[in-house]
């Protein structure tokens, strides 16, 4: 039988939260209830034992650990000195997600939670073999998050209304000819019913 890990992508105080700096995303996970759905899956997941997993990014205060200069969107991003530092609100996790038997993955640099990070020895020393992706965005993070998964073995689905992207028509085109390449696409009500 399957071992089941979810992780959580970046829903960050400042990504989706009352820090961030893409009201557009909050727009998009707003009006799609991503935050919700999100909660609702975690508290099943929780209830039937499986782990729970925040895949976090942040940035050292001097930068070190993170390539700054080798994508246009970090570029940007950092032209802001304060912009996502270790130990700032706006790294933290949003409080309506968080438990406090969550584990947490967080990385300094790149798209994807898995490279230069504990997150593929974590899962292996639970015994997973699947995971479930909720979280932002399908721009970038979802899609590397499962891409790297299926690289490295694991079987991987994604809550179809517990992930977001902008603008949303892209969003919809990365869910049906990227993702249903690499993944299994579920519902939140769907995995609710099949992990009670």
């Amino acid at each position: 039988m399957e071992r089941v890990a979810v992780l959580v992508m970046e829903m960050q105080r400042g990504v989706v939260g009352d820090l961030t700096k893409f009201p557009d995303l909050v727009a998009a996970c707003d009006r799609h209830d991503v935050i919700a759905n999100a909660a609702r899956l975690l508290q099943a997941a929780r209830r039937t034992g499986l782990p729970v997993i925040h895949c976090t990014a942040a940035f050292r205060p001097d930068r070190a650990g993170s390539h700054t200069g080798n994508c246009p969107f970090i570029v940007s991003l950092l032209k802001d000195p304060a912009h996502m530092l270790d130990g700032a609100p706006a790294t933290e996790v949003l409080p309506e997600l968080l438990d406090p038997g969550d584990l947490e993955s967080r990385r300094h640099h790149g798209f994807s939670p898995f490279t230069g990070t504990s997150l593929d020895m974590t899962l292996r020393s639970l015994g997973v073999s699947e995971v479930v992706a909720v979280g932002v965005s399908l721009n970038l993070g979802i899609p590397g998050l499962a891409l790297e998964a299926v690289n490295l073995g694991y079987r991987v689905r994604v809550v179809t209304d517990a992930v977001a992207g902008v603008p949303e028509e892209y969003a919809r085109a990365v869910l049906k000819h990227t993702i249903s390449l690499l993944a299994t696409r579920t519902t939140t009500a769907g995995l609710v019913e099949e992990w009670t």
